[in-house]
């Protein structure tokens, strides 16, 4: 299921949601955090982590959110006016 517009950043769950939170931040921070010890070749794991938040924390960030609330709201719009509604169970 997908917004309006047409962004969608959720995961199918949220255990998978987090192992690619862990997977992506752990990648970046790495990335920047080993490069006194292993050099610039630490450098290759900045794409990882990006890869596994799909572009950008923020992305990730925003999916989290989208991830919890999945099913539990739903937007409804009336007159040009539009209210987040729990969905009925």
């Amino acid at each position: 299921m997908q917004t309006a517009d047409g962004r969608d950043f959720a995961s199918s769950s949220l255990p998978r949601h987090l192992a690619r939170g862990a997977i992506g931040l752990g990648a970046l921070i790495g990335s920047v955090a080993l490069l006194p010890v292993y050099g610039p070749l630490t450098l290759a794991l900045a794409p990882v982590g990006l890869l596994a938040l799909r572009g950008c924390p923020m992305c990730w960030a925003i999916g989290l959110a989208q991830t919890l609330s999945r099913g539990r709201l739903r937007r409804e719009c009336t007159d040009g006016r539009c209210e987040l509604k729990a969905a009925p169970r």
